[in-house]
């Protein structure tokens, strides 16, 4: 947990602006002195795909979502496949799974 924002903890996916003022979309990788975040949105394209150190009161913890349909949950499967992330991949086609057994019982 970061000491300026004690809600921050790894994994978080968080909004912020850099010291560049660049906006980022990503995840927490690090907390120590600052913020380390894996960038997957940016409105400065050089930046998408790598990791930035930014203050903590830089950044703020965006709400955690419910998923909601198939489609949500293969975009999400995709995204932890591009981020590297099998934990979250196994628990995401888990969920897949579960809601394709679901659909066959209903039908």
């Amino acid at each position: 947990m970061s000491k300026n924002n004690p809600h921050l903890k790894v994994g978080d996916w968080v909004r912020g602006k850099s010291m560049e003022g660049e906006l980022i979309l990503g995840y927490i990788e690090a907390i120590g002195g600052v913020v380390e975040v894996a960038v997957v949105k940016s409105d400065n394209k050089d930046t998408i795909g790598k990791t930035i150190s930014l203050l903590s009161k830089h950044v703020k913890k965006l709400p955690d979502s419910k998923i909601i349909n198939k489609a949500q949950v293969l975009y999400l499967i995709e995204l932890a496949l591009l981020t590297g992330d099998e934990e979250w991949f196994m628990e995401l086609s888990s969920k897949l799974k579960s809601m394709k057994q679901l659909v066959d019982g209903v039908i």
